[in-house]
């Protein structure tokens, strides 16, 4: 089911704006007298109607990176340094992040499915209030209204006798509950963008597939677009149109996803996909030597060096290059990515 997200058919991709552009985007953080760079010169454009998957091990900056397009990077300790993200056109990084515009924007433009609902739900609050006060924020509802929207998103998320359950408290719910509770709240005010980081940790398989249906399908009802920030490979070749592979704060290969697991270039990503079991295969499965490098370490070589098979002695002496082509809507950044395999 790869390509879940699909161009909007009366308009020619080549005169749809981009719903999210993303351009040289940086992020620091400070700590202990260092200065860490998270998020080093991130480029990249979200298509309407599209599902854009991000992957990476842990600390590869993808969740840095969402966190600075909506602007949520705590100043101290955290500062974005340099870039601009265009949201329908509209520059978030002119904007106070505080500011009643950024807020706006926030829940109402752009939805988020935070990693771990647990900690995101407010434990002192009903489900029905915080799903309400995001259509009274946004939508400026009434009680009854928001009240009775509330309700039929609980329903549309796959929770039965919404309107009693809309009295409950988080821990009153499953993991699984919980993280379709979040899908309710950041879909609730129709946002052309919804990014979901991890929206499937920690759940069984079964409900992660449910979860991903639901998040696919409501994608496709509202017309929006869809990041989804993951480790899990399989879930994107299932649902993903594009994938971007980050590592140590880049962007390290791009393309169609068909493309990308057809032929990876990086050997990153083609260490990626030997970490992944295939249906039907007996070979050994081979675990990526080595450890990603801690977050903002900075190198004047190739950060992956140190766990690639396929190094050549400009590795060891020169960062690699930035992303470019090497096949049509497929780019790589790495010295080795046009040498066959």
């Amino acid at each position: 089911m790869a390509g879940a997200g699909r161009p909007d058919p009366d308009l020619p991709e080549a005169d749809a704006a981009p719903t999210l552009s993303v351009r040289g985007l940086s992020t620091e953080f400070r700590a202990g007298g260092r200065v860490r760079r998270v998020v080093d010169d991130v480029s990249f454009d979200v298509k309407r109607r599209e599902i854009l998957a991000f992957v990476g091990e842990s600390g590869s900056g993808k969740s840095v990176t969402f966190l600075s397009v909506l602007r949520l990077i705590a100043d101290p300790p955290g500062r974005i340094v340099d870039g601009s993200v265009l949201f329908d056109g509209e520059d978030l990084m002119t904007l106070d992040p505080k500011g009643a515009r950024m807020r706006s924007i926030r829940g109402g433009g752009i939805g988020f499915v935070f990693q771990e609902p647990m900690t995101s739900l407010n434990p002192v609050l009903t489900i029905g209030r915080q799903i309400m006060e995001s259509l009274r924020l946004h939508l400026d509802m009434g009680r009854r209204e928001a009240r009775a929207r509330a309700a039929g998103l609980l329903s549309a998320v796959g929770i039965g006798d919404a309107e009693r359950r809309l009295g409950a408290y988080p821990h009153e719910f499953s993991g699984g509950m919980r993280q379709r509770i979040m899908i309710a709240i950041a879909v609730a005010c129709s946002p052309r963008l919804i990014i979901a980081d991890e929206p499937t940790t920690a759940l069984d398989v079964t409900t992660q597939a449910q979860i991903l249906e639901l998040l696919a399908g409501t994608v496709r009802d509202l017309g929006a677009s869809l990041v989804l920030i993951t480790h899990n490979l399989g879930i994107v070749a299932r649902y993903a149109d594009r994938i971007n592979v980050m590592y140590a704060g880049r962007i390290v290969e791009s393309g169609a996803t068909d493309d990308v697991f057809a032929d990876p270039r990086h050997p990153y990503t083609r260490a990626l996909l030997d970490c992944v079991p295939r249906l039907g295969e007996t070979r050994k499965l081979a675990p990526i030597a080595g450890q990603p490098p801690d977050a903002g370490t900075a190198f004047a070589h190739c950060p992956f060096l140190p766990r690639c098979a396929r190094a050549l002695p400009v590795c060891r002496t020169a960062p690699p290059p930035r992303l470019a082509d090497v096949a049509p809507n497929h780019s790589a950044a790495c010295h080795a990515a046009e040498l066959p395999e």
